[in-house]
């Protein structure tokens, strides 16, 4: 990566590490709220959550494509409605998850964290472990040694004691251990809303400030009032 120049701010994005669980949609809310916020995002898709992308919207997300996969990806709803969101990938760089040689696999590339969404079982056991397998496990390894803010979206049930253990080890070594549990206190109407709210609890996680959902304040039913 080429030094800023005098006068030019470091670009220091976000890496999105996307795995082979369940659950696009909530990686799809988090990229869509990151570039709304202005943020910049290095994005990792591994092999097996293309399976699951594809299973779970039929879109094909290809290496020498990725924009536009990409954008076909995040400009559906939750609901698979496509045009259902208008996105820019200005802010966009997309690593390979076999490129090991990839900015962020080193700790001097500068980035302000990351977040695995939605993570699978075997992606926070590969990370608690330090097998850096692939980019995603290493860019959560590098993460985790600089104490940058890592988020670990896991998504998966039931969960037994071996995975439980590597969530531990996870936040002992300083991640945010984030379970995609949607709550219902906000007026949820639709999937979208769900959705939301999970991707809002890992922005909140990261310190990203975001209007995905209606915060809790202090009133029983708050939730289900129209808006005025």
């Amino acid at each position: 990566m080429n030094p800023a120049k005098p006068g030019e701010t470091r670009r220091s994005p976000w890496i999105v590490g996307v795995s082979g669980a369940s659950g696009t949609p909530y990686a799809a809310a988090v990229l869509r709220a990151l570039l709304a916020a202005g943020e910049s995002v290095d994005l990792v898709v591994s092999r097996a959550s293309r399976l699951t992308l594809l299973d779970e919207t039929k879109i094909a997300f290809r290496d020498a494509h990725w924009r536009d996969d990409l954008w076909e990806w995040l400009s559906r709803g939750a609901d698979g409605k496509p045009d259902t969101f208008s996105v820019d990938l200005g802010a966009v760089r997309y690593w390979a998850a076999g490129d090991l040689a990839a900015g962020p696999s080193s700790g001097s590339y500068p980035s302000k964290g990351m977040l695995i969404v939605p993570a699978s079982t075997a992606s926070v056991a590969g990370v608690a472990l330090g097998l850096s397998k692939d980019l995603l496990q290493r860019a959560a390894s590098v993460t985790l040694k600089e104490r940058r803010p890592l988020v670990v979206a896991v998504r998966e049930t039931p969960l037994n004691g071996q995975t439980l253990r590597h969530l531990v080890a996870l936040d002992d070594a300083g991640a945010t251990v984030l379970p995609a549990s949607p709550a219902f206190y906000a007026g949820a109407t639709h999937i979208q809303d769900l959705v939301d709210f999970v991707a809002g609890r890992v922005l909140d996680a990261a310190g990203v400030p975001h209007t995905l959902y209606r915060r809790w304040e202090g009133e029983l039913g708050g939730g289900s009032r129209a808006d005025d």
